[in-house]
């Protein structure tokens, strides 16, 4: 499949698993500025069903690491994709036209605008679990990064709290499950180093399409 300046038509649809340094709500989920002043973030994404052209990308795994001097709007970050080494060929150049925002999408058009400074992608193996409703995943791509989450428990009895983020006229997603991030980490180059623990993480269902919807 060669890269043109073609646009191509492309749906990606399935479960997205995301950790950032920000506390429990994220307030740039509101446009609102970041917990501590600035950005990091790892994010992963199982495709279910999903195609770019002609190439099948049913099953297909990656992420992306994000940093920023500052807050999201401010720009200036860094971003790396990960690509699964179980990838054909073909799917990893489809994976890297749509990372590069020029597409279609506000996901990739927007990231790809505030992130300009691109560290080259990687492959490598990605493990994903994630169940959404138990607010419980756990990501890990060895010598690149890990997560782990589970539900946001109540400080005084241990008891599991539930809460979720609508946005209805959300680009990203439109319903989100709040959840802790007990404890992740990346280790992806010299702007790409990060360790939190107990941090914001959200579990939310995607479904994107060349067209710019978000369903």
């Amino acid at each position: 499949m060669a890269m043109t300046d073609t646009k191509v038509t492309w749906r990606i649809r399935g479960e997205e698993v995301g950790s950032c340094k920000c506390a429990w709500g994220c307030p740039c989920q509101f446009n609102a500025l970041p917990t501590d002043g600035r950005c990091e973030a790892l994010v992963a994404w199982e495709i279910r069903d999903g195609h770019y052209g002609d190439t099948r990308l049913d099953g297909v795994r990656f992420a992306r690491i994000y940093s920023w001097p500052g807050s999201i709007p401010e720009g200036n970050g860094t971003r790396r994709l990960v690509m699964d080494e179980r990838t054909t060929p073909e799917q990893r150049e489809a994976l890297i036209a749509l990372e590069s925002g020029e597409q279609g999408h506000p996901y990739f058009e927007i990231f790809a605008a505030v992130c300009p400074n691109v560290v080259e992608p990687v492959v490598a193996p990605i493990e994903l679990e994630v169940d959404r409703e138990r607010r419980q995943a756990r990501v890990r791509i060895p010598g690149i990064g890990e997560i782990g989450i589970e539900p946001i428990k109540n400080p005084v009895t241990g008891e599991e709290h539930r809460a979720r983020i609508d946005l209805p006229n959300g680009f990203e997603y439109k319903q989100a499950e709040m959840a802790n991030s007990v404890a992740w980490k990346v280790t992806a180059g010299a702007a790409l180093v990060m360790e939190h623990e107990n941090t914001y993480a959200q579990l939310s269902p995607f479904d994107w399409s060349s067209d710019g919807t978000s369903r």
